[in-house]
């Protein structure tokens, strides 16, 4: 039996401890994931080229020695074209008005479009809560079309700060850290220490299996893919073997056949790619068994969406 935690209430907080939450926001695709990963220090969203890869609302917990910061990685604001798609930008919206910091995503490669104006005023729109503009992906760019960016970014708003980072590279997610830091309430921790999310193993067991099944698939697909863990549990008689059923759902019989590739090929390369993944999250060797199910028209389907953990 180990020494049993003492509450997180009773344990005893640096003076000036600072505790609370972060959101990245932006349009699909522009590295919030990939951020918060690096700055959590482990893989605790998964992160793919296609957007609306998020769907939940994902926490990452920073700990450092004088503050505890929670990274919200929400699905990227866009216009919604189905009840899915409404559902996802009502969680980002939501979550938005629920943190004590927010920071804007823009990529340093891309030039400031429509999108990201209309995201800037609602942004504006959110009242007290701090907005802190992000250059992400400086690692594409020179200096020269970081340092362009910087100003195009200065003039779209007023923020509260602006940072250049890479999350590829590691530069300036330090500094970054602490900026965001910088505008959380005192107070003490609000997670053990070392816990790196609140997202159940199953959950997170889903999200490696779908982002293996978004590797180098047709843009039409990740929309029309849902993962669903039905069991996982370690086999009986052994400690060394996590045994794992999951269902993936798509909407049609011609995508079906495009998860499973020619004589089963592409589905036996998502599960191999798919079990060494969850193997590395869970320290255990596992048996990955993958089947597929046809839910016509899923996320359009006020009940298969919430079946499939899409709630109101």
């Amino acid at each position: 039996m180990g020494t049993p935690q003492t509450p997180l209430t009773q344990q005893p907080v640096p003076p000036g401890f600072r505790s609370g939450f972060a959101c990245f926001a932006g349009r699909p695709n522009v590295g919030k994931s990939t951020l918060m990963n690096a700055l959590v220090g482990a893989k605790v969203a998964i992160t793919s080229s296609k957007p609306q890869t998020t769907r939940r609302a994902i926490r990452g917990i920073v700990h450092r020695p004088d503050a505890q910061l929670v990274i919200v990685d929400t699905p990227g604001l866009h216009r919604p074209r189905t009840l899915l798609g409404e559902r996802l930008d009502s969680l980002a919206r939501s979550t938005l008005a629920e943190v004590d910091v927010i920071g804007f995503c823009l990529p340093a490669a891309e030039r400031i479009g429509p999108g990201d104006k209309y995201l800037a005023g609602e942004l504006a729109g959110l009242g007290k809560t701090p907005v802190v503009a992000v250059v992400t992906k400086t690692d594409q760019v020179s200096r020269e079309q970081v340092a362009a960016q910087l100003v195009a970014v200065g003039q779209l708003g007023d923020w509260a700060d602006v940072v250049p980072v890479s999350a590829v590279t590691g530069f300036q997610l330090d500094v970054l850290e602490d900026v965001l830091v910088s505008y959380l309430p005192e107070g003490r921790p609000l997670y053990p220490d070392g816990e790196e999310t609140d997202e159940p193993e199953q959950v997170l067991v889903a999200e490696l299996i779908r982002e293996a099944i978004l590797e180098g698939v047709h843009d039409e697909l990740p929309h029309s893919i849902a993962v669903v863990v039905e069991e996982m549990a370690p086999r009986e008689g052994r400690d060394d073997l996590i045994d794992v059923h999951a269902l993936m759902y798509v909407e049609r019989p011609s995508q079906k056949a495009i998860v499973i590739g020619a004589k089963g090929a592409r589905l036996k390369e998502v599960g191999s790619r798919a079990r060494q993944q969850i193997e590395a999250l869970l320290g255990t060797r596992v048996y990955l068994d993958l089947r597929i199910k046809i839910a016509k028209d899923w996320q359009r389907d006020p009940k298969q969406l919430r079946r499939l953990g899409f709630y109101d």
